[in-house]
């Protein structure tokens, strides 16, 4: 028997901002929060069941390159274009890697963090 992917586990800097936006996303309920990881996935299957669920992993480290992994999503309700517009209205956005415009697929980047707002002197 073969192993299966039970989990992905992310460092991330806001575990709470990733977690909220990939279950908009991903349609996934958060299942657990320990020392400030956050558990999601699939809602009534949690764990253990046929898709892997994702923790976001506190960490401080800055980002220094770019990531070696990513997460390439298909619409299951409806068109590419409807999808488009839900996950740019749920944060994301678009970002060019090289493409040349006649792709079937749109690279896009996660969301961005809170802008700090300056404070007047």
């Amino acid at each position: 028997m073969a192993c299966g992917i039970s989990e992905l586990v992310i460092d991330a800097r806001d575990p709470t901002r990733l977690a909220s936006f990939w279950c908009e996303v991903l349609g996934f309920v958060e299942l657990e929060q320990v020392d400030g990881s956050i558990e999601i996935g699939p809602p009534g299957t949690g764990f253990g069941g046929l898709q892997p669920t994702i923790v976001f992993e506190p960490s401080s480290s800055p980002k220094t390159a770019k990531l070696r992994m990513h997460f390439d999503v298909n619409p299951t309700d409806r068109d590419q274009d409807a999808e488009l517009a839900r996950l740019l209205a749920a944060g994301a956005r678009t970002v060019n890697i090289g493409q040349h415009g006649d792709e079937g697929w749109h690279a896009l980047t996660g969301t961005q963090p809170p802008r700090r707002r300056k404070s007047a002197s």
